[in-house]
């Protein structure tokens, strides 16, 4: 199904204005195009949807986003727009507002605008996971590098170390199974079942690995800086995303 549309399904991008630790992330420019516009861009390149759609409190990145080929159908409610609501329950409430009834998308894919390396080929990819394994919910992760979380410790007033994992400490990293930290790059989910839960966080919700390049998510100056620099390595991307 690699670039055909998907049957009914929505890609919804989150981006609200009040980012506090980078102001104006959203649209801030990122290689010289709008930091947006590599996840609209990859969504729209995918082929897998019949709509991609900003939710966002910010007329400014609703202004850009359209700009850039998406849909933004609304301005978000402010209540919605805090920094204590779950992202997912601003996905739902964009699935509600379009399809009340839960019976226009099959699928939705929540595709976060401070992911912005991830590709239309790992969305498509993403997206043939979720259809072969029959999951209710996929969340892309990525795998723990040189800091094994095994062995993370606390630190308390005193500089004194705790461990996270006491039985754990004393054994070797190889003899440790693998350890995976989701990225908000590109989750997925049945239609129905986020309309229902109001969260990709179910029980039986399935991982499907990014490489941690692509799946880099900036939240941070230095997260920023990081994705500036593996941006300026790889000139296939750069072309991939052309802007406009």
């Amino acid at each position: 199904m690699s670039g055909n549309t998907c049957k009914k399904a929505i890609a919804i991008i989150p981006a609200r204005g009040g980012s506090k630790r980078i102001p104006g992330k959203n649209i801030k420019v990122l290689a010289g195009k709008p930091i947006i516009s590599y996840t609209i861009l990859a969504a729209i390149r995918s082929g897998l949807f019949t709509q991609v759609v900003v939710s966002t409190d910010s007329h400014e990145i609703a202004k850009v986003s359209r700009q850039c080929g998406a849909d933004v159908p609304f301005i978000r409610d402010s209540q919605l727009a805090d920094d204590i609501t779950p992202v997912s329950a601003v996905t739902a409430d964009v699935l509600h507002r379009l399809d009340p009834a839960c019976k226009k998308f099959d699928a939705v894919a929540q595709l976060m605008p401070n992911c912005p390396l991830r590709t239309a080929d790992d969305v498509i990819r993403s997206y043939e996971q979720f259809v072969q394994t029959s999951a209710q919910s996929q969340i892309s992760v990525v795998r723990y590098g040189w800091q094994n979380p095994w062995w993370a410790m606390r630190m308390n007033h005193n500089n004194e170390l705790h461990p996270v994992f006491k039985e754990a400490v004393s054994q070797r990293s190889q003899d440790l199974p693998e350890l995976f930290c989701p990225t908000g790059a590109i989750w997925w989910a049945r239609a129905e079942t986020l309309c229902r839960r109001k969260t990709f966080h179910i029980d039986n919700r399935t991982g499907w690995e990014i490489p941690w390049q692509r799946g880099i998510d900036i939240d941070t100056p230095e997260d920023w800086e990081m994705a500036e620099a593996l941006l300026s390595m790889s000139a296939v991307q750069i072309a991939n995303m052309a802007w406009p």
